[in-house]
């Protein structure tokens, strides 16, 4: 990989694209707390410009432009939470292998996170558990860096992918997110609720915050608050917003 694929970008060179041939945009879907009955925090899903779905803009990553790709969706995110007024937190989905430098690729969420005024203590980075990790060092370096700085980090689709709990032997993140997948009609499947009561008790065990997500029926949300779990993410509260805050249904808490 060509080390200039990896020059320092400006918070105004990325919200201009970063170079890019493709332009994208965000919807924002809210993980919520039933404990509190409030809204923790936004995720930020990337879509194509027209609202496209994810694919229509991942499809065209490559080892030369993920970089690129990685910190332009960093500062079009923050730039679009103040711009909407997000009050809480955000989760921002990174990738592992577009981050060259922990310390040196940070710079840059940093900067804009200064320019646009949004809170860095109020931004979780995400790193997929269903895309193969490997290696395992990098994306320890690159976790204790972001702590350092301030930032909580979460290991998303927890469940569906390649290392499962040995990652959590490894490097212990603020949150996991339990993917929808193994969460699809727990209510009524045995197998996944033996899973899932286990995973809640190592991550009671090593400090670690579980947010269900693909939440879509009141009988799932029943069973996982019962099993200890309050921080959810489905369409049983809300749908992404294309560039808007849904609303969250009061009836959808229990």
């Amino acid at each position: 990989m060509d080390p200039d694929d990896f020059v320092e970008l400006s918070c105004a060179h990325c919200l201009e694209g970063a170079g890019l041939d493709m332009d994208f945009s965000f919807a924002f879907q809210p993980i919520v707390d039933t404990g509190s009955r409030s809204i923790f925090s936004y995720e930020a899903l990337v879509r194509g410009p027209a609202n496209e779905p994810a694919g229509h803009v991942l499809g065209r990553l490559n080892d030369h432009n993920r970089y690129r790709f990685d910190q332009a969706c960093r500062v079009k995110i923050i730039r679009m939470a103040v711009d909407l007024g997000i009050p809480v937190n955000i989760n921002i989905n990174f990738y592992p292998n577009a981050v060259y430098k922990a310390e040196l690729c940070i710079r840059t969420t940093l900067a804009s996170a200064r320019t646009f005024g949004f809170p860095i203590d109020r931004i979780i980075f995400e790193v997929t558990e269903g895309e193969e990790i490997e290696d395992h060092a990098h994306l320890r370096s690159i976790i204790q860096e972001y702590r350092r700085l301030g930032f909580r980090t979460a290991i998303d689709d927890f469940g569906a992918g390649y290392s499962g709990l040995n990652l959590l032997s490894e490097f212990q993140p603020d949150f996991i997110k339990l993917d929808m997948k193994l969460l699809h009609g727990i209510d009524q499947n045995r197998p996944r609720q033996a899973i899932v009561k286990g995973i809640v008790q190592v991550c009671r065990e090593l400090a670690i915050d579980i947010i269900a997500e693909g939440v879509e029926t009141r009988e799932e949300l029943s069973w996982l608050k019962d099993a200890g779990i309050s921080l959810f993410q489905g369409f049983h509260f809300a749908k992404p917003g294309f560039e808007a805050l849904p609303t969250v249904r009061a009836e959808a808490f229990l």
